[in-house]
């Protein structure tokens, strides 16, 4: 690998990390040389995954409950007695919750927005003391925040909290990009189309419904693991030393 894109010595921590998007990402850092903890709250899956993902590297994992802001603090003080600083933090675990607009409910509304945007703000504040320790002006820690396109668009298939949630966590990201630059944090947004994932298994698995959402996007196709992975990389390496603030869709042009 080209030492720009290596992430030889630093620690990661991907949290939704057992699957989809947060396993792409998880598996790719590894994959850069990153020692990597994968957080969910099945302690059982995170312990498979982890075994499975330290074919690539040193994979380590912690069971967490994010829906609250107890389980964002009890995730810090697990971590931080295993290691000193955390150089990435890529905040991917979120929700949906899809029904009728007259019909949908405000639990559902507010499990999104808790997960999606709360969650994400809780994770950054109690993880921030690791995150200045691994912080410089050479090599900045970094937080990547996995949004949506659904936050950029108008598209919401029936999930009428989803996009909002991804819209906010957009705006959060570029708020806390501002303020922390100074503490050597960089703060980004990877915004994703479609992606295979247990949230867009209902479409994959029904052959019509998965070709009229092609001929939605652009390049006609979904995306594949190795380009979340390789984006990820990229922002996490010296490749992404001097960008903060940035909201990237990763798309197929579905954006446009």
């Amino acid at each position: 690998m080209h030492p720009y894109f290596s992430l030889q010595g630093r620690i990661a921590l991907v949290t939704g990390g057992t699957r989809g998007i947060g396993r792409m990402i998880a598996q790719g850092l590894l994959e850069a040389g990153a020692q990597v903890f994968i957080c969910a709250r099945d302690a059982e899956a995170c312990h498979q995954t982890a075994q499975e993902l330290s074919a690539f590297g040193d994979c380590q994992y912690l069971a967490a409950d994010l829906s609250g802001e107890e389980g964002a603090r009890a995730l810090a003080e697990a971590l931080g007695q295993r290691i000193d600083r955390l150089d990435i933090l890529v905040n991917n675990a979120g929700t949906t919750w899809g029904a009728p607009l007259e019909n949908y409910p405000v639990k559902g509304w507010e499990k999104v927005m808790q997960l999606n945007v709360t969650s994400v703000f809780s994770c950054i504040q109690q993880l921030l003391p690791l995150l200045r320790k691994a912080g410089s002006e050479a090599n900045p820690a970094r937080v990547i925040n996995i949004g949506s396109v659904a936050g950029l668009s108008s598209q919401g298939e029936d999930a009428y909290a989803y996009g909002p949630s991804k819209a906010a966590l957009h705006q959060l990201s570029r708020m806390l990009a501002r303020e922390l630059v100074a503490e050597h944090i960089n703060v980004n947004v990877i915004a994703p189309g479609r992606f295979p994932s247990k949230m867009t298994r209902f479409i994959a698995q029904d052959p019509e419904a998965l070709a009229r959402d092609r001929a939605l996007i652009p390049m006609k196709r979904w995306g594949r693991g190795e380009e979340m992975a390789a984006l990820a990389i990229s922002l996490a390496s010296t490749a992404g030393a001097y960008m903060t603030g940035a909201i990237i869709p990763i798309d197929g042009g579905f954006h446009l």
